[in-house]
């Protein structure tokens, strides 16, 4: 049956009700029949696809890549060039964080109230020769030769190269030793996605093949600008092979597991960024994001994780460089050292610059006593029946006490919204992402190497294969009515407040590796609030908040203006703040600084 939508402008909100997902246990394996063909269809059917993209007249033009209306100057920020060099950005966000007390943070008992060590404590152990990055090398190899041993396997990189790890410390070493160190990111350890090109490690994208296929001649723009900052590259970090999933499952090197619990998946794609900087043994990671996939996992993981702005971060150099939601973003432990490493990698194409025109990069400033003042006229919108809708209450009244808090104590207004046609985007983040996938892989998985993909994967790629053009224009029109919802409420709120994730790390199933499968419980949980700033191309920040009744971490989500990034990093780091007494040691981690 026929269904007409109004033009989005005459849509009234106050009609608007909330449209529960029905979410089934259902799994889904790849065995090519008909049965399964079927079942498939069946999926398609119940998730509104035909009715909505194939069955709907949608009175709006297509959007192609996230237009943004011009938006207000963000307050108390600091402005760079974003022509400068990476190390002058970082020098700029250093500047802007609070005073350093070195005295405090060297001697802290990590016992008695954990914490991470942020990046500044290890620069600080350099400088003063507490510690040099070639004793932090061999602190980094040691853990992961042990990690080989452990059973289960605990994979967080695919690909690693020890003595180059000890050639790039001894460089920083020497430049500490000579007391010129290139920026307060020299001699930090760093992992880069497995879809991210860091040379000479190849980028398989968590495949056995696709560096076949593609071989990587030099770093990614992003990488690039890392190493010009003296940071230490210690390899690939796994993830869920292609990105095709959300739990970091992977049969061909193992499954990296979450280090506050062995038995529970760390979230994906970005599977091994999370782990490995939630497990101490890098102060941060790169991931990339195009369906939560750097929020999602640090989420589950209990550490921090940043969204971009689509088109604020040069993709040169990645597997998904040729898309529309994606993004390439930074996983830290701590609010701070997430702000620094995205200093150093934030910058446009020079096409983006043309299309999208965004702004000049900036910092809030947080160095000052009186740095949250400016919160008391902040603007936090809630949509309560979306917020709610999770896999348990825990998760939701735990994110919903912690803004109470903000509120209390800096004066932010929690304002409700509506969001609505939260269905419609899903789908049309499905479509959007699934046919540019496709798109991308189709000349490169021929010959036979298709079969050599997990099942997993191929599962993805069949359901995407589905999608019709007609199906990716009609979701391109969803996307400009969404836009417009958004930047309606982003009149109303300035940041969108939500729980980064439906639930808490999940089990690993038991079974052999092979017989997984995707199950479509814990995807609708995992992504029920992620999809947004993907499909619209806002910035999101995700951050831990506390924890559920098992000990597994909480995450929360704000989401902001389009080029918003200060603001959602501001608030960020005030509710880091409040949380902090809440910390807990995870039950797998390494004190690379100290050596205990």
């Amino acid at each position: 049956m026929k269904k007409v939508m109004l033009p989005v402008k005459e849509v009234d909100l106050t009609a608007v009700k909330y449209d529960r997902e029905q979410i089934q246990a259902e799994r889904i394996t790849t065995l090519a029949s008909n049965s399964n063909l079927r079942r498939r269809s069946r999926l398609k059917k119940k998730r509104k696809m035909i009715e909505v993209l194939r069955n709907t007249v949608i009175p709006d033009v297509p959007m192609f890549i996230p237009e943004f209306p011009p938006q207000e100057p963000e307050l108390g920020v600091v402005v760079v060039e974003e022509a400068g060099r990476p190390k002058e950005r970082v020098a700029a966000a250093l500047n802007c964080l609070p005073v350093y007390d070195a005295a405090t943070c060297w001697d802290d008992d990590l016992t008695a109230s954990f914490r991470y060590w942020k990046i500044r404590d290890f620069a600080n152990a350099y400088r003063t020769r507490l510690a040099t990055p070639s004793m932090v090398a061999e602190q980094i190899i040691s853990a992961l030769e042990d990690f080989k041993k452990s059973n289960p396997v605990t994979p967080f990189l695919i690909s690693y190269d020890a003595e180059d790890v000890r050639k790039q410390a001894a460089i920083s070493t020497q430049r500490f030793d000579e007391g010129n160190p290139i920026s307060i990111l020299d001699g930090i350890f760093m992992a880069i996605k497995d879809d991210i090109d860091c040379y000479p490690h190849p980028s398989k994208g968590a495949t056995t093949w696709f560096h076949e296929v593609r071989p990587v001649k030099e770093d990614a723009v992003s990488v690039s600008r890392l190493r010009s900052c003296g940071v230490i590259l210690i390899g690939k970090a796994n993830m869920h092979e292609l990105g095709l999933g959300i739990t970091g499952d992977n049969p061909h090197y193992g499954t990296a597991r979450n280090p506050h619990a062995f038995n529970r998946y760390p979230g994906g794609s970005s599977s091994g960024s999370a782990a490995i900087v939630a497990s101490g043994l890098c102060s941060a990671a790169l991931g990339t994001d195009g369906g939560g996939s750097i929020r999602i996992p640090s989420s589950l993981c209990g550490v921090v994780g940043l969204k971009t702005t689509y088109g604020w971060i040069d993709m040169k150099g990645s597997l998904c460089n040729a898309g529309t939601v994606q993004i390439i973003g930074p996983i830290a432990s701590t609010v701070e050292d997430v702000m620094l490493v995205y200093a150093a990698i934030v910058g446009s194409s020079s096409a983006d610059r043309i299309s999208l025109k965004p702004p000049p990069p900036c910092f809030p400033n947080l160095s000052t006593p009186d740095s949250f003042r400016d919160l008391d006229s902040v603007r936090l919108g809630k949509y309560t029946e979306w917020f709610n809708d999770v896999y348990s209450r825990e998760i939701s009244e735990k994110c919903e006490d912690v803004l109470n808090l903000v509120s209390k104590i800096h004066g932010c207004q929690i304002l409700e919204i509506i969001i609505p046609e939260l269905q419609e985007m899903r789908i049309a983040h499905s479509v959007s992402i699934g046919s540019e996938a496709l798109c991308s892989l189709n000349p490169h998985y021929g010959d036979g190497k298709g079969l050599k993909l997990a099942y997993d994967t191929r599962t993805m790629l069949a359901f995407f294969g589905s999608f019709t053009a007609a199906d990716y224009v009609a979701a391109q029109c969803l996307r400009r009515r969404l836009m417009y919802y958004h930047m309606e409420i982003f009149k109303k709120v300035d940041i969108i407040v939500a729980p980064t994730t439906g639930m808490t790390a999940p089990f690993i199933p038991s079974s052999d590796p092979e017989a997984k499968s995707t199950n479509s419980h814990v995807s609708g949980y995992l992504m029920r609030f992620v999809i947004a700033a993907n499909l619209l191309g806002l910035p999101a920040i995700s951050l831990p908040v506390g924890y559920d009744k098992q000990g597994l971490p909480i995450g929360l989500q704000l989401i902001g203006r389009p080029w918003g990034e200060a603001s959602i990093l501001r608030a960020a780091s005030a509710i880091e703040e409040i949380c902090q007494e809440s910390k807990r040691r995870p039950g797998l981690y390494y004190d690379i600084l100290k050596g205990n």
